[in-house]
């Protein structure tokens, strides 16, 4: 199987181990003024292109559509002939509504008291000058603008600049190798770099720039180099480089945003393979903004007018795309912005910024969770969280532990956990609770959203019942998914739609619980098949996790020469937890019990540390080259390529089964 092709092997059904019978059920109040409701259900069901007509019109436009849908399989055109700008939506038409002085940004810097609160009018200010900016640059509509920065109001101000103009934005993590960005410039052939000198990250300056010198000599067809000052570090110049302050501060702050094409590119953003050449997905104007907007009202209730919002990931990610700028900002909501990490200057950093807020929905990763529950339940309870309603989770599927832990302590019993399933290339969340109507499962994405067709098929793509397991689809398109792979449209067709007939598949296993309500089960690269059983490596996390000495697990499949392939299990202890020579069968007679016997890992390894993505995915790929002492493979996609020296030192210790 290749990258490119994902679950093209033979493979039946999942089995369906983990049994889930916990149920949360949305607050009364809530319930009573929630956004959505399950009426909405029923209307998508019945006409569901004039459910997104009707969230469509929550925008405003320019020019109205004249066709809703254009349905080439695999090829799809949204609200034809409408036009409108994504910028305006944005920020403008708050501003004309009389909504100037409401805070857009609360930003806060990783080192304390750094902080600067931006309201719409400021950020309309600084969009028109940063567009004037780059027109003055040459940077003319359809132009691919690389946008390579930390966690600053310039990286949204710069995402909003391109969109007023009709430049295609590239952003690119600010953690990714010279080699990286090198490889996104070419290939979006990118005539414009906007960067930083550097960025604060774990209390400390981190440069930027220098990653910058090096891939722009790489890439001729650069042709400037915008660079904001963050750190104040030294930093080579050439003849490319501009200032942000000298070029931006002296524009204009008036600036006319045009309509544009509702198909017309908004950006292109890369997902982080290892392998082969990066994928530029493809997104456009007015479908992915109804949808990111749509989403952000529904999925999180938000009321813009008492709400602070906050989505912990980095714009360099889609997350950060569609829910810190285009869909917080299209529903003029207020939001946090941070800038650093978790653990800094101390580890109750986000707590600390939930309360100095107010923070009233928070939005953050499984991985993060499971490293707050590892911390221990000591540190968020200094903190006043009361402020909080809506809980998120995003990235990966979350462990049901970790999803009850997440609402205990930092909901407080109270708040409900919307556990979002969604991709770079659905542009916008698919399956999830939705807070005012769902009762959730812990560890659930639950049902599609409504206007979209989902389904857990079998390998002939025919449904699954209730009870089994199989891989998610889509069955119909939507308005925010990828248009194309940037470039190639053939590639688009054989990665995403060749495994099944008409039907969109990414690579993500699932099954369908007894009352029909789905369950991510990760990657189906990452399902072992053991002694006959196909088994989802989250459900074996899951059980893993459920104990109460472990904070956080990783499983992969080991070739083993009885059964196929054997479990084997990284597992990081909880901060109170201590490592003796009994974990490991205790551990190992725990899954066995929660999920029976063939779950049961072959071996566990007590590890300090997980191999992560700088998204914070578990690179499972590494764990198995360890688990099957192969050499490792390519590590410049870890947050801390260091770790891996770490989990190789501890196999001596592993404990495995006679």
């Amino acid at each position: 199987m290749t990258s490119e092709t994902p679950g093209h092997e033979t493979q039946e059904t999942l089995s369906n181990l983990l049994t889930e019978t916990r149920r949360f059920a949305p607050p009364a109040d809530l319930a009573a003024s929630a956004n959505v409701t399950a009426a909405d259900y029923d209307e998508a069901a019945e006409d569901r292109l004039g459910f997104w007509e009707r969230a469509a019109e929550r925008l405003t436009w320019a020019e109205r559509w004249t066709n809703t849908l254009e349905w080439n399989p695999p090829f799809a055109k949204w609200f034809v002939g409408g036009k409108l700008n994504v910028a305006y939506n944005c920020v403008d038409r708050h501003v004309e509504a009389g909504r100037g002085d409401k805070v857009a940004y609360y930003w806060e810097g990783e080192p304390e008291g750094d902080s600067r609160t931006i309201t719409y009018a400021d950020l309309q200010r600084e969009v028109c000058k940063a567009a004037n900016a780059l027109e003055e640059l040459g940077v003319r509509k359809g132009d691919r603008v690389a946008i390579y920065m930390p966690m600053i109001p310039e990286l949204p101000i710069s995402l909003l600049a391109c969109a007023r103009i009709g430049a295609i934005h590239s952003v690119v993590f600010g953690g990714f190798s010279a080699s990286a960005l090198t490889s996104r410039i070419h290939d979006a052939d990118a005539k414009v770099v906007i960067t930083a000198d550097g960025g604060f990250r774990r209390g400390a300056p981190s440069a930027l720039k220098p990653t910058v010198d090096e891939a722009v000599r790489e890439c001729p067809e650069i042709e400037h180099v915008v660079v904001v000052r963050r750190t104040g570090q030294e930093v080579a110049t050439t003849d490319k480089d501009v200032w942000w302050h000298d070029l931006v501060e002296r524009q204009s702050d008036q600036h006319t945003a045009v309509p544009h094409d509702a198909e017309d590119p908004l950006y292109i953003l890369y997902t982080s393979g290892t392998t082969g050449k990066p994928k530029g997905i493809l997104h456009t104007s007015g479908g992915y903004l109804t949808q990111a907007s749509w989403t952000h009202h529904a999925v999180f209730d938000l009321k813009p007018d008492t709400d602070v919002y906050w989505c912990t990931a980095d714009i360099g990610w889609v997350t950060g795309h569609s829910y810190i700028v285009y869909g917080p900002l299209a529903n003029g909501a207020t939001s946090v912005l941070y800038e650093g990490t978790p653990d800094t200057p101390h580890r109750g950093r986000y707590w600390e910024v939930v309360q100095k807020y107010g923070v009233t929905i928070l939005y953050t990763a499984p991985t993060a969770i499971r490293t707050f529950m590892k911390w221990g339940d000591d540190i968020p309870a200094k903190f006043d969280m009361s402020s909080l309603r809506v809980l998120g989770s995003v990235g990966e599927p979350i462990n049901p532990e970790a999803y009850v832990w997440y609402r205990t302590h930092i909901g407080g019993d109270r708040c409900p956990v919307v556990d979002t399933w969604w991709q770079t290339e659905t542009g916008a969340i698919m399956v999830s609770p939705l807070p005012g109507v769902t009762s959730a499962k812990p560890g659930a994405a639950m049902r599609p959203l409504p206007g979209i067709v989902a389904d857990v098929v079998d390998d002939q793509g025919n449904s699954v019942p209730n009870g089994g397991g199989g891989f998610l689809v889509v069955r119909e398109p939507w308005p925010s998914m990828l248009r194309t792979v940037w470039g190639d449209d053939q590639r688009y067709i054989d990665t995403y739609w060749s495994r099944f007939d008409g039907m969109y598949f990414a690579g993500d296993g699932a099954k369908r619980d007894d009352d029909g309500d789905v369950w991510l089960l990760g990657r189906v690269d990452d399902v072992m098949l053991v002694s006959g059983h196909n088994i989802s490596t989250t459900e074996v996390e899951s059980a893993l996790v459920s104990h109460p000495k472990v904070a956080e697990a990783a499983v992969v499949g080991a070739t083993d020469p009885v059964t196929g392939q054997a479990i084997v299990s990284f597992v990081i202890l909880r901060g109170s937890a201590e490592e003796n020579d009994d974990i490991a069968a205790e551990l190992r007679t725990h899954v066995a019990k929660t999920l029976g016997p063939i779950a049961k890992p072959r071996q566990i390894l007590i590890v300090p540390e997980l191999p992560k993505t700088r998204s914070g995915k578990i690179m499972r790929r590494l764990l198995r080259d360890v688990a099957e002492n192969r050499s490792l493979g390519d590590v410049t996609t870890l947050t801390d390529s260091s770790v891996m020296n770490l989990i190789s030192e501890q196999l001596p210790s592993a404990k495995s089964e006679d």
